[in-house]
């Protein structure tokens, strides 16, 4: 059987607002569609589940993401922390890849569902990378000819919000919408605190009534307070992906913003 052609396009998701880049190792391409099997370690049945759903930002390899880090702050007796995050992916090219399929296909009554998404949906809707989404939260949608021949309705960054909210509280299960991790991209002595998505997903989740927990504010007070130099040193791949010690700071804010919000998962902490 011929291989299918896989196109590599090492680009992080800021150079789309025009930002300046460097490369990201893991940053993957959004095709061709690929069959998750949920080969991570498997959950205990028995006790409810925090998954985690978003980009690189959250899973990369060596631990360069902040869910790889979420895990010891809770009590694993009592609840199970899946990271489900896969680099590279947009709100849109999750689903379509068939990696919310797989959270879906473990996911039961009484487990959460942490969705963090926005990284890259500021990509192309076609050509060599289609992963973007349309700007917004409303109903517009285009189709668009993918380069294998196939084409694809694109909907707007809400549009796809409302549908892992909507999935997850079908399968009785709580979700929980974070804001995006800051970027390493500094102004008049203040770290970017949004690069242009924690508003569509506030108003998201005010209209969903769903949980919005505002982990941005919380990292970016930390960077602040430790200042651009230091902070540089948690950033060595680019402005958008930390060093171990940057994911563990995250996923520290995380669970800061988690308190602020008097989630329940609080209840599990350690």
């Amino acid at each position: 059987m011929r291989a299918l052609p896989v196109f590599l396009l090492f680009v992080c998701s800021s150079a789309v607002l025009g930002q300046a880049t460097q490369t990201n190792p893991d940053d993957a391409v959004a095709r061709p569609v690929t069959k998750y099997d949920n080969a991570a370690p498997p959950l205990n049945p028995a006790l409810p589940t925090i998954f985690i759903v978003g980009d690189s930002t959250a899973q990369n390899k060596a631990d360069l993401g902040w869910g790889d880090h979420f895990a010891h702050y809770f009590d694993t007796s009592r609840v199970n922390v899946a990271n489900r995050a896969r680099a590279g992916r947009s709100s849109r090219t999750f689903i379509h890849e068939g990696a919310w399929d797989a959270v879906l296909s473990q996911l039961k009554k009484g487990d959460f569902v942490l969705i963090q998404m926005g990284h890259n949906d500021g990509g192309q809707l076609d050509g060599e990378k289609p992963r973007g989404t349309l700007k917004g939260i409303g109903e517009e949608q285009k189709e668009v000819a993918l380069l294998d021949g196939s084409k694809e309705v694109v909907h707007t960054y809400g549009w796809y919000l409302r549908k892992y909210i909507a999935d997850t509280r079908a399968r009785g299960a709580t979700p929980i919408l974070l804001s995006l991790t800051v970027r390493n991209i500094w102004t008049d002595g203040r770290i970017e605190r949004d690069m242009g998505y924690d508003g569509f997903i506030g108003q998201t989740a005010e209209a969903e009534h769903v949980a919005f927990v505002d982990m941005a504010t919380v990292e970016a007070d930390k960077l602040e307070a430790m200042g651009a130099e230091k902070t540089k040193l948690l950033f060595p791949i680019d402005h958008t992906h930390t060093s171990s010690e940057g994911a563990e700071l995250n996923a520290g804010a995380v669970v800061e913003a988690l308190r602020r919000a008097n989630s329940p998962l609080t209840t599990y902490l350690r």
